[in-house]
């Protein structure tokens, strides 16, 4: 099976680094981005086989990967209709903000194979989550085929277009959020002496921990967190801290915004 990406950006190389770890064949990996001086070098790195059009990704891919930006979207999907209504592959799209019936009526082609995913960057190191949501053009077994590509990179959920918003604000965007919170307690290590690396280190571990206890349980995070807590203890006492500043509200906050720039509002 041969697989087809068309732009070679920041998520692109995440799932592609991340099949590669999974032992894919790197030559079954075509590539072709608009910037030549980037792409071409990165294929060369991981033993990628670079093609010269956008459309020949499509005539020699299995499965298409449309990973560009939104804006030349209708542009790019215009360029290789005609090769698509000739091989129809099944077309991965992660363009955020751009429909299914979009995407088919860019390819001028109503019998279009498509599925829409929102994939995180932790793809990279299979640690990620990714939605998938398919039309009604796509086999069964097609989109297992594609799920199962991505559940190589972590977990994976069937997921209504009209969802993908909130899944960008939880799974999409959140990495940047998880790494601020890391980072603010790391600084606050610093504060009362440790290295920033030491510091960073430990608090990063206690997040990875923490988010596998919440997978592995079946309390609620919250139930979790009383855990935790001791009667008149150092825990609470910080959780109730954070919350006289406003930590739930301000996540909620920063999640709404994410998710109304998201739908263009």
């Amino acid at each position: 099976m041969k697989l087809g990406f068309i732009g070679a950006g920041n998520m692109a190389r995440a799932i592609i680094n991340g099949l590669l770890k999974q032992n894919i064949n790197p030559a079954d990996i075509l590539i072709h981005s608009a910037h030549q001086q980037s792409y071409e070098p990165y294929a060369k790195q991981k033993h990628l086989t670079p093609v010269a059009t956008n459309s020949e990704v499509v005539s020699q891919a299995d499965i298409v990967f449309l990973a560009v930006k939104p804006l030349v979207t209708k542009e790019v999907l215009t360029e290789i209709a005609d090769t698509y209504q000739v091989k129809k592959p099944i077309l991965v799209s992660m363009v955020t903000g751009v429909s299914l019936k979009e995407l088919s009526a860019s390819l001028q082609d109503d019998q279009a194979k498509l599925v829409r995913i929102m994939p995180n960057v932790n793809v990279e190191n299979l640690a990620g989550m990714t939605a998938l949501k398919a039309n009604s053009n796509v086999p069964a077994e097609a989109l297992n085929q594609v799920q199962n590509l991505f559940n190589l990179l972590g977990e994976t959920c069937l997921l209504e277009e009209r969802d993908f918003s909130t899944f960008v604000a939880l799974a999409g965007s959140s990495p940047a959020y998880v790494y601020l919170f890391i980072d603010a307690m790391s600084r606050s290590g610093v504060k009362y002496g440790l290295k920033k690396e030491q510091a960073t280190n430990i608090a990063a571990q206690a997040v990875l921990g923490s988010a596998l206890q919440v997978l592995k349980s079946t309390k609620s995070p919250m139930d979790l967190a009383d855990d935790v807590c001791s009667p008149g203890g150092t825990t609470v006492a910080g959780l109730l801290k954070m919350e006289e500043y406003g930590f739930t509200t301000a996540v909620i906050k920063g999640l709404d915004a994410t998710i109304q720039k998201d739908q263009g509002k």
